[in-house]
This record gives C-alpha cells, structure tokens and sequence, in this order.
C-alpha cells in the first residue's frame, strides 16, 4: 500500500504532499483526523520565517486558536530528517505536546532532527514531503511579517489555508 497524499489549497497556490504514514502512522494518522473532519479550512500560515519554515495548522486570521485534540507521541527518528520541504509537528518545549499544528521545512533544518529520546534530543517529528508545489511553501516564507496579537512572525497579510483533502494520485 503507498503512502497516503493530500492537496494543501492556500491563497497563494497548492501544494500536494505525501505523508510518510509507513514511518510515522500515528502522527499521519492524527494529521488526517484534522484533514477529513476539514478542520485546517480557514486557519492561516500564522509564523513564517524567511529561508526557515512556514507554519499554520491552529490559528484563525484573528489569531485565535482554534480548539484541538489531545496531544500524540513524538515519532522524530534518525530515519526523518527535517530536509527542505518535509513537513513536521510543532510542539511546544514539552516533545509530546504536537496536535493540529504543522510547519514546511523550506531548508535542510538538522538542528531540528531527532538526537536522542530525551526532552532535548527529540526534534521535531518529520511525516511527509511536498512533492509539487515546493515554489508554493519558498513563496510563502518570503512574505513580509510584523508582530501580531502578541506573536512574531505573522505575515502582514494573511495567507490562508483555503483546504487541506485526500488526494489520490
């Protein structure tokens, strides 16, 4: 069985994206509960980060967030590297603590990869890549930012998630 994809539709174009459900099922899975209950619709790319990341996946164009669930184990591994335009949770200081929200490598982030199964060697957990589209995620994380509602790294205007759906190739 290959490896599911999904269409992410933003206002700034598409970009379709394998998940590496064969190396990471239990983040793949959690990410396709979010995108079958069509729960991405309407967020934003809330931080982006020149020749960084870009990341959306829990904030509204308010920068509300919206209400998500429990958090899943950490799957960072040696094995899923943070390459350019691989996608993988974000969490906060705590390794376990990923829900809806994702970011697009838009460069190799090694400082970012799976060292050692301890609070500061967990990484960030990779799942998939964005095999079409790869100019899409560059173009995003070029946008100009400001701070916002007490955050950095927002785009001055809004760049939305307009749909994220299975997509059969």
């Amino acid at each position: 069985m290959s490896n599911p994809t999904v269409l992410i539709v933003t206002s700034m174009g598409e970009m379709l994206v394998e998940l590496y459900a064969d190396k990471a099922p239990e983040t793949v899975a959690n990410f396709l509960s979010y995108v079958d209950e069509e729960f991405y619709d309407g967020l934003i790319f809330h931080r982006v980060i020149k020749n960084f990341m870009i990341q959306g996946g829990g904030m509204d164009m308010m920068m509300r967030e919206k209400k998500n669930k429990a958090p899943i184990k950490n799957e960072a591994s040696a094995d899923l590297p943070n390459l350019g335009f691989t996608l993988a949770m974000a969490r906060t200081m705590d390794p376990h603590s990923a829900t809806s929200q994702f970011f697009i490598n838009v460069k190799d982030n090694d400082f970012l990869n799976f060292t050692a199964p301890n609070p500061q060697g967990y990484g960030y957990a990779v799942f998939g890549k964005v095999t079409e589209g790869q100019d899409v995620a560059t173009k995003i994380s070029t946008v100009r930012t400001k701070n916002y509602m007490g955050h950095g790294d927002v785009p001055q205007d809004p760049i939305s998630i307009i749909s994220i759906r299975r997509f059969e190739v």
